[in-house]
C-alpha cells in the first residue's frame, strides 16, 4: 500500500506542478523580463510531464522489487524534481530582484 500512495503522491505532485505552470502564466504580472512569466511556467509544466510520464513506471518497478523480494531499484525522479524546482526559484528570486533594482517592486 505505501507503494501506491507514493505513486498517488507523485500524480499530486505533477497536478499541483501543471496547475502552479498555468497560474504563473496566467495570474502573475509581468515582469521587466519579457517572457519571464512564461518560462518559469514551462519549467513547471514540463518538471509536471516529466512526473506523470514516468512515475507509473517507477511504482511498477518498485511493485516488481517488492514482490519478488528484491532491493528497491533506485530513481532519479526525486533529484529531477529537486533541481527544477531549484532552477524555478532561482529564476523567481533573479526576476523579483530584476524588478526591485528597476524601481517597479
Amino acid at each position: 500500500m505505501a507503494n501506491e500512495r507514493t505513486f498517488l503522491a507523485w500524480v499530486r505532485t505533477s497536478l499541483a506542478l501543471l496547475a502552479g505552470g498555468v497560474a504563473v502564466v496566467q495570474i502573475v504580472p509581468d515582469f521587466a523580463f519579457a517572457g519571464a512569466r512564461h518560462l518559469l511556467g514551462i519549467i513547471l509544466i514540463l518538471l509536471a510531464i516529466v512526473i506523470a510520464g514516468t512515475s507509473y513506471a517507477r511504482w511498477e518497478r518498485r511493485e516488481r522489487a517488492i514482490r519478488l523480494g528484491e532491493s528497491l531499484p533506485p530513481s532519479l525522479l526525486p533529484r529531477v524534481v529537486g533541481v527544477g524546482l531549484a532552477v524555478v526559484m532561482v529564476l523567481s528570486l533573479g526576476f523579483v530582484l530584476l524588478e526591485v533594482v528597476r524601481g517597479q517592486g
